[in-house]
């Protein structure tokens, strides 16, 4: 009984990069494209997933840094205010509500209550440098979460948009490589018919 010899095939991938009498100039451009797409695309997306994150978060700083919160006390029953018909806070209730400005002076305004809230009772609103109301800003978690929410976005569209850079240098690369073979075998190709007995 013989035994039958394994061959053992071995997958060269980087074949492109070794001296192989088949390789040519356009396969060593084409890998050192491949190569240079793919590091661009991961490392563009993380560096511009992180930049973006990092700017809302930072948006959201100033935005935070541009407020400040105030105790003002309501000046009508909450149930008699215009019901909120839109947001998160429907339910509650627009009232008209009056605190003290940093300078001393007594401002007015509209904040949402709840229902329940009567007149004279305290409730905190948000006021910008100009003693306006604003709306609170976001807690960490929420800018936590938006932040993490735009980097997952803006990382993928940027490698996706690498690529297909890369994916059209590639294209070009290779329609003019096979025009070159195409060149090549319109000189060949007669020599290749003579040897061949005019059959190839």
């Amino acid at each position: 009984m013989t035994r039958k010899r394994r061959v053992r095939v071995t997958r060269r991938p980087l074949w492109r990069w070794r001296h192989n009498p088949l390789r040519r100039h356009s396969d060593v451009v084409e890998a050192w494209i491949v190569l240079a797409v793919w590091t661009l695309a991961l490392l563009g997306g993380l560096l511009a997933g992180g930049a973006a994150g990092a700017a809302v978060h930072r948006s959201f700083a100033d935005r935070r840094a541009a407020t400040h919160p105030v105790s003002a006390r309501l000046t009508e029953n909450a149930a008699d205010g215009s019901p909120v018909l839109a947001g998160y806070d429907v339910g509650k209730s627009w009232v008209t509500v009056r605190w003290t400005a940093a300078d001393g002076s007594t401002r007015t305004g509209l904040a949402k209550a709840l229902p329940t809230a009567e007149a004279g009772s305290r409730l905190q609103v948000w006021v910008n440098q100009g003693e306006q109301l604003v709306g609170p800003p976001p807690s960490g978690a929420e800018v936590t979460c938006e932040s993490l929410a735009t980097a997952a976005l803006v990382a993928p569209l940027v490698a996706t948009a690498v690529w297909g850079g890369g994916w059209v240098v590639r294209r070009q690369l290779i329609r003019r490589r096979l025009a070159e073979w195409d060149a090549e075998w319109r000189q060949i190709g007669p020599q290749w018919r003579n040897f061949s007995g005019g059959k190839g």
